[in-house]
């Protein structure tokens, strides 16, 4: 037998489902679902609003996750969306400290957020993998991309510095 919390255990105070289900607060189908799933399963008018609001709370973050990456990424010259310790990252910073650029560095393992932001730019790149490398807000790609840049002297035209002799990396 599972044993559920006190709060938990106690009816909604009205045992009239259609009253619930007529209330403005929950007019949108998935909350009138998860009031009337709820409601069988004896959650309490408390618990029945902290369910309706969740995916409020769920998209909001959401949304602010993706302000955030799309205001970094326009925000900063270079921006490198990176893990500590990946070696690919640490590759594409690399390039750039060969340069003498210093790029906005997200490291996504340190944030609380960071799988989030990882989601986020699945939606924007396609991709999964770190790093991902933003200059002049465009993305240039991962590691390979990067150094593939470097290497031709795009890179060095983006940042509108000039292209010297460099080291393969």
């Amino acid at each position: 037998m599972v044993r559920l919390p006190r709060i938990l255990k106690t009816k909604p105070k009205t045992k009239n489902i259609e009253k619930l289900k007529s209330e403005v607060f929950f007019s949108d189908t998935l909350s009138l679902h998860l009031i009337m799933a709820a409601s069988y399963a004896r959650l309490t008018v408390a618990a029945l609003v902290l369910i309706a609001l969740a995916p409020t709370f769920l998209q909001s973050s959401a949304s602010s996750v993706g302000k955030f990456v799309d205001e970094t990424i326009n925000s900063h010259k270079i921006v490198i969306f990176s893990k500590t310790y990946c070696p690919y990252c640490i590759r594409a910073k690399a390039l750039f400290k060969e340069l003498n650029q210093v790029p906005h560095v997200v490291e996504l393992d340190e944030r609380e957020d960071g799988s989030k932001i990882q989601e986020v730019l699945v939606n924007i790149v396609g991709k999964r993998t770190v790093p991902q490398v933003f200059v002049n807000g465009q993305h240039l790609g991962g590691s390979d991309d990067t150094a593939a840049s470097y290497e031709s002297g795009h890179l060095h035209k983006l940042l509108g510095i000039k292209a010297e002799g460099h080291d393969d990396l």
